[in-house]
C-alpha cells in the first residue's frame, strides 16, 4: 500500500532572535504561516519481520539516507511504535533547498503522518510532538499548520487564529543562505546586549503578536503550549484528516483578503513585525534587499497595490510578499523577473485547508 502526502512550506511573518543558550541554540519568537507550495512524498509501507527504510529523490543533491529528515523520522517512529515494516520513500522535490521555507522539516512531518496513515496507528500526541522536536526545530509547526506561534528554539508551538488566506509571491534566489553563518553573524552584532535587554526584545515581539490577535480571540502566550499544540487530533482527526468545522473554502478566504477588514496583518506591520535575520543576511547577500524592494513595490506602484508586507523567510534566502489581490501579486512577479531565481505565485494556507489537502489525490 502507498500514500502520497503534500509536504507544505512555511514562511515566517516575524522572527526575533535571542542570545545563544548553553545548549548551543538560540531563544526564538516567531510567527509561522503555512503556504500552498509543496514537495510530494510517497510512502510505500509493508509490515515485515524487520524494519528497512529506503529512499529516492528527484533531486540528486538531497541525501537519501539517515542524513535526510524524512528517512530519519520513519526510522525513529517505527522504533517508538514498536512496529517492524519495510518503508520506501519517494520525494518529488519542488521546494528550494536552503530556502528558509522549512522544506526539510515539512518532509519529516509528512513522513510521520504518511507512515501513521498507512499503518493505521499513530503515536500519542505528546510523543508525536516530542519526536518532531527531536528531528528539527521547525518540524512541530507542520503538525499544526495554518498560523502558528513558535518560541523556545521555535519548536514549542501554539495554534493562533488563522489569518485570512492571501495571495503570496515567493522568490527563491539561485544561491541559498547558511543558517549557522547567519546565527554567527547575528551573535557578533548583538554581543554587547545585556541578558535583560535581549529578554526585553523577545518579550516585545510576543506582546505585538498577542495584541494584534486579541480581537480575534487569541489568548496570546497564555495557556498550554507544547503539550496542547501536540494534541491536534481535535482539529485534524487521528491521522491528519479534517475535523468538523475546520475546512474553510480557500476561495472565500481569498475573496476576504481583498479587504483587510478583520485581518490582523496590517496591525502587525504597523507594530514593526520583522525578521531579525534581515539585518545580517542582507549584509552577506546585498542583492536580497533589491529583491525585497521589488516584492514590496515601494515607489513603483501606488500604496494600495503594494505588498501588505514583504520579508525574508527564516534565515533565507527566500523572500515573500503578501498581497490583497491576484493582480497585485502578478505585478510583483513581473517586477522580480530581472533577478536570478525561481518565483512562485501561491496563497497562504489556513489550518483547515492545510489538513484538508494534505493527502494528495492523483499525484
Amino acid at each position: 500500500m502507498s500514500v502520497t502526502v503534500r509536504s507544505y512550506a512555511k514562511i515566517n511573518l516575524g522572527l526575533r532572535i535571542g542570545p545563544p543558550r548553553p545548549d548551543g541554540f538560540h531563544e526564538l519568537h516567531t510567527l509561522y504561516q503555512t503556504i500552498d507550495l509543496y514537495d510530494t512524498l510517497t510512502l510505500t509501507v509493508q509490515r515485515a519481520s524487520a524494519s528497512q527504510v529506503t529512499m529516492q529523490c528527484s533531486d540528486p543533491c538531497v541525501p537519501t539516507d539517515s542524513r535526510n529528515t524524512a528517512f530519519r523520522t520513519v526510522e525513529l517512529a517505527l522504533s517508538q511504535m514498536g512496529i517492524a515494516a519495510k518503508v520506501h520513500l519517494h520525494l518529488q522535490k519542488n521546494l528550494p533547498v536552503q530556502g528558509g521555507l522549512g522544506a526539510g522539516s515539512a518532509n519529516a512531518a509528512a513522513a510521520l503522518l504518511g507512515l501513521e496513515h498507512e499503518l493505521g496507528e499513530s503515536l500519542p500526541a505528546s510523543q508525536r510532538m516530542a519526536l518532531a522536536e527531536k528531528i528539527g526545530s521547525d518540524v512541530p509547526l507542520f503538525l499544526v499548520g495554518g498560523t502558528v506561534y513558535g518560541h523556545n528554539r521555535g519548536q514549542v508551538v501554539l495554534p493562533y487564529p488563522d489569518l485570512p488566506e492571501m495571495h503570496c509571491v515567493v522568490f527563491a534566489p539561485v544561491v541559498g543562505s547558511s543558517t549557522p553563518l547567519a546565527f554567527r553573524a547575528w551573535d557578533e552584532r548583538v554581543s554587547a546586549l545585556t541578558p535583560e535587554a535581549a529578554h526585553d526584545r523577545l518579550s516585545e515581539l510576543s506582546r505585538v503578536y498577542a495584541s494584534a490577535f486579541a480581537p480575534s480571540g487569541a489568548d496570546g502566550l497564555g495557556g498550554e503550549t507544547s503539550e496542547a499544540a501536540g494534541d491536534t487530533t481535535g482539529a485534524t482527526g487521528a491521522f491528519g484528516t479534517p475535523g468538523a468545522g475546520e475546512n474553510d473554502a480557500s476561495a472565500s478566504g481569498l475573496r476576504r483578503s481583498e479587504s483587510l477588514a478583520g485581518n490582523p496583518l496590517p496591525a502587525l506591520v504597523r507594530a514593526g513585525i520583522a525578521n531579525d535575520f534581515e539585518e545580517v543576511v542582507f549584509e552577506q547577500h546585498p542583492y536580497l534587499r533589491d529583491i525585497l524592494h521589488a516584492l514590496r513595490g515601494d515607489e513603483a506602484v501606488s500604496e494600495e497595490n503594494r505588498a501588505v508586507m514583504a520579508a525574508l523567510s527564516g534565515s533565507g534566502s527566500s523572500l515573500f510578499g503578501l498581497y490583497r489581490t491576484a493582480e497585485d501579486a502578478e505585478a510583483a512577479q513581473r517586477r522580480t523577473a530581472v533577478f536570478a531565481g525561481r518565483v512562485f505565485h501561491t496563497t497562504t494556507l489556513n489550518r483547515g485547508s492545510y489538513w484538508g489537502s494534505m493527502f494528495a489525490r492523483g499525484e
